[in-house]
């Protein structure tokens, strides 16, 4: 029986056992496999390629005459781009005081140095309809901003709900100007 032992607890020159290499060779194989079944696993919940694209859209702003809007498609969803007129900015900053159902200021709403230039998403907030208003000649609602035709709520120039049932005002999604001419948005 002693001799039994002896065998199984046999030490190489290096304090190894037989058994300890076996372990760590089967630690090491399973630690192996199981990275290559989860990285697959992983990497494809990544953003595919159209997707990585769709998440930024640069819009050029020089285009836009005072007064005149643009539309443009962020994420598969329209994108109001408008550029104010002096009128219009004095218009919404007398109206910041006012009692509002969402409250904001035209500051809030537009980039320091460029507080003639709005971005808007082009969704109404109550059922997300796209607003009339970003187009000549369409209907601008009682504010001079954005009329909903689905179920008739009212927009400020900047935006802002005033009349309808809308609870928000129209969302001014994260962009920031790359140039003087050029936004990015996303």
């Amino acid at each position: 029986m002693a001799t039994d032992t002896a065998a199984t607890t046999e030490v190489s020159e290096d304090g190894v056992r037989r058994r300890d290499w076996i372990h760590i060779a089967a630690l090491g194989t399973a630690g192996v496999g199981g990275a290559s079944v989860l990285f697959p696993l992983i990497s494809q919940m990544a953003p595919s390629a159209d997707v990585l694209a769709a998440s930024t859209t640069e819009v050029d702003v020089s285009a836009i005459q005072p007064g005149q809007s643009i539309k443009a498609t962020f994420r598969k969803q329209p994108l109001f781009v408008k550029r104010l007129t002096a009128d219009e900015i004095a218009k919404a900053k007398a109206d910041d005081a006012s009692d509002m159902r969402d409250p904001a200021k035209l500051a809030d709403r537009t980039k320091a140095g460029h507080e003639d230039v709005l971005v808007t998403m082009g969704v109404c907030t109550h059922l997300g309809c796209v607003p009339l208003g970003a187009a000549e000649g369409e209907n601008k609602g009682e504010f001079g901003g954005y009329f909903c035709p689905c179920h008739g709520s009212h927009y400020d120039v900047a935006g802002r709900i005033r009349k309808g049932p809308a609870p928000k005002n129209l969302v001014v999604p994260e962009y920031e100007f790359t140039s003087d001419t050029v936004i990015r948005v996303g």
